[in-house]
């Protein structure tokens, strides 16, 4: 198995590309080790010392490390740790648990605007964030107010808030005169 690795825009967080799917629908976040008692592999990574989040993506790990550790010592272990996980075939997720959609499906409830926004972000945004290894997902939409939940390396990263105004609050705003600013959700 050669798992390959990328840089993201979020110099704490590296890529994983293991060749196989990871997550066969939706996307799996865990900002903290309690949060990935649902995961054995996430579990396993957490093991590693300095990992402070992981991500899980329809094709790649994003691993997240704490400031005061070094990629050059941890991206080994990383790298062990997710080959011994997949060629065990364990898998990804417990028996039952359910990942998170990812894509905020639109509903019936749902206003005309609230679904383009949710078109926009699923056919424009996520797929280019998916590339950095993050993920956005739509939060709610309040009085021009666009909130959004960022994860992977999307959370946390410096060029974060420059993507959020500069690419995503200026797309909103063209297709959609109602919106009037984007925000995240922590």
């Amino acid at each position: 198995m050669f798992i390959q690795t990328e840089a993201t825009p979020n110099p704490a967080t590296l890529k994983f590309l293991p060749g196989r799917v990871v997550m066969a629908a939706g996307t799996a976040d865990f900002p903290s080790p309690e949060s990935a008692t649902r995961s054995p592999l996430a579990q396993s990574l957490f093991a590693v010392g300095g990992v402070t989040g992981v991500f899980f993506g329809s094709d790649f790990v994003t691993v997240t490390k704490g400031g005061d550790h070094d990629w050059h010592v941890m991206k080994p272990v990383v790298l062990g740790a997710i080959m011994e996980h997949f060629t065990a075939g364990r898998a990804i997720m417990l028996e039952g648990v359910q990942p998170a959609p990812g894509a905020a499906a639109a509903t019936d409830e749902d206003s005309d605007i609230v679904v383009q926004i949710k078109e926009l972000l699923d056919t424009r945004v996520r797929p280019a964030v998916a590339q950095d290894g993050g993920d956005i997902v739509f939060h709610s939409f309040e009085e021009g107010v666009v909130y959004l939940h960022m994860q992977g390396s999307c959370s946390g990263c410096p060029s974060s808030t420059a993507t959020l105004k500069s690419g995503i609050e200026n797309m909103l705003r063209h297709y959609i005169p109602e919106v009037v600013e984007v925000r995240a959700v922590l």
